[in-house]
């Protein structure tokens, strides 16, 4: 069992193992031994989002490194997409992220690109925690002078935010109105850039980072906050990005917030209809709605699901040679550009489309019909195994005729919390409804619970 990494990278608590100065160092370490295959002199480079830990996991990981005889860029708050870009830009020989992401300023953490800016596989990841673990990491080898240096890389930003804009080839973004909500994250500096030099006037939210504001009430997480700025300023429309830039929503001009359900269907059927869909296939997760399968089918393409979590959506892109793909909570990746998700290069996509098609966000968006979708969470004190419950099972079979082929459910325990996650689907809107509580009331009597709960209906935006 992993004792480190987790789903995506080393994450946690800042300053609380295992996102401490000591195991920092140690990854570093261990990293340059894994990821480099003995060479003499190999680089990393690093980026970092804007929390105050940063710098010491910074500092950490570059001792580690140079330790080891690497030598270390250092390119400072930049978004997640862009280290994947910067590692292939400076034939680096790998990349590291310091970032948890959406999570509040309290976490941090650590993640890793080989050098073509893909994240680690699960058997490298576990190589580098067998090293890290154990007791001490020799520098022997490495004498006095084969130390690595360090080196601040000024013009890092500067070449994703081109890098960006080749990706719809300098469109001009001229006589669009922008609200763009950065999160006070690691997009704060590039991301205004990027749409400005393209020709948009931008109103820019949540864009100056003090190390403990990143993703405080504002960002992907708080899109409400992006939808009263664009009725507000009357804007085309908004874009939100969340701590490291790596996942996005967007509000059209009428407020209507869209996840990335909604970006991947306009994308999705734009590069479908120009022949640039490879295999004619989007891959998504199982928590995309299953209108959206319905609506790319009616087009001619091919829906392929995985399940919850953007690595596995690259996963599958990689091994079956897609080029688009994504999941609702926004991470959205287009393969032909960046080898991750990418909010700007996500929304820079969107914004092409308008102005190819001359029509809105919200005409876009209009493709897409979800079905109803109900999420019901409970914290449980124990997860006992849902196969085990007799009466549950009896119940899923009772759902299974009920939804027929025009719904769907999805209930499973959190990797992460002491949570039975509840998901109902389907076009009938009051049967979902009553599914959602019978199953809640089974979980309840059946599993140890905490006597509250949260019963939230998801927005169908």
């Amino acid at each position: 069992m992993r004792k480190l990494f987790g789903t995506d990278g080393v994450r946690g608590t800042a300053n609380k193992y295992p996102v401490t100065a000591e195991i920092a160092l140690k990854l570093g370490k261990a990293a340059a031994v894994v990821l480099t295959e003995g060479k003499k002199k190999p680089v990393f480079l690093i980026g970092k989002d804007t929390r105050l830990s940063g710098y010491m996991l910074e500092n950490a990981l570059t001792a580690g490194l140079t330790s080891m005889g690497a030598d270390v860029f250092l390119v400072g708050p930049v978004p997640t997409p862009a280290v994947a870009h910067l590692v292939r830009s400076f034939a680096a020989d790998a990349g590291i992220m310091i970032s948890a992401s959406h999570n509040p300023y309290t976490d941090n953490g650590i993640k890793f690109f080989d050098l073509n800016g893909h994240k680690l596989p699960d058997d490298v990841e576990e190589k580098i925690e067998e090293i890290v673990l154990q007791k001490e990491i020799k520098t022997d080898h490495v004498t006095s002078k084969e130390i690595g240096r360090a080196h601040r890389i000024d013009d890092a930003k500067g070449r994703y935010i081109e890098f960006s804009k080749a990706s719809i080839d300098n469109t001009s973004l001229k006589g669009l109105k922008i609200v763009l909500d950065c999160a006070n994250g690691a997009a704060y500096k590039v991301a205004p850039d990027v749409f400005r030099e393209l020709g948009a006037e931008v109103i820019v939210l949540s864009n100056k980072p003090d190390g403990n504001n990143i993703n405080k009430e504002c960002g992907a997480l708080h899109p409400e906050v992006l939808r009263e700025a664009v009725l507000g300023f009357q804007a085309n429309l908004g874009i939100t990005l969340d701590g490291d830039a790596d996942r996005i929503f967007m509000v059209d001009e009428k407020g209507n917030i869209l996840d990335g359900d909604y970006i991947l269907a306009i994308a999705g059927l734009d590069f479908l209809k120009k022949n640039k869909l490879k295999k004619d296939t989007i891959v998504v997760t199982n928590y995309t709605n299953l209108a959206f399968d319905a609506l790319f089918k009616k087009h001619g393409g091919n829906v392929v699901r995985v399940k919850n979590g953007d690595r596995y959506v690259i996963e599958e892109m990689n091994k079956s040679d897609y080029n688009v793909g994504g999941e609702y909570s926004g991470h959205i990746i287009f393969s032909d550009y960046n080898s991750t998700g990418d909010g700007i290069i996500a929304g820079l996509q969107i914004l092409r489309i308008m102005k190819e098609q001359k029509k809105s966000l919200f005409k876009l968006s209009s493709q897409l019909k979800k079905y109803p979708q109900v999420l019901l969470s409970i914290a449980v004190k124990e997860k006992k195994p849902l196969s085990k419950i007799e009466s549950f099972q009896e119940e899923i079979k009772r759902v299974e005729e009920e939804l027929g082929t025009e719904g769907r459910h999805l209930i499973r325990y959190s990797g992460t919390e002491k949570v039975c996650r509840i998901m109902i689907e389907g076009k009938d809107e009051d049967l979902i409804n009553k599914i959602a509580k019978r199953i809640s009331k089974i979980i309840k009597k059946e599993v140890r619970w905490f006597k509250w709960y949260s019963l939230q209906k998801k927005k169908q935006y």
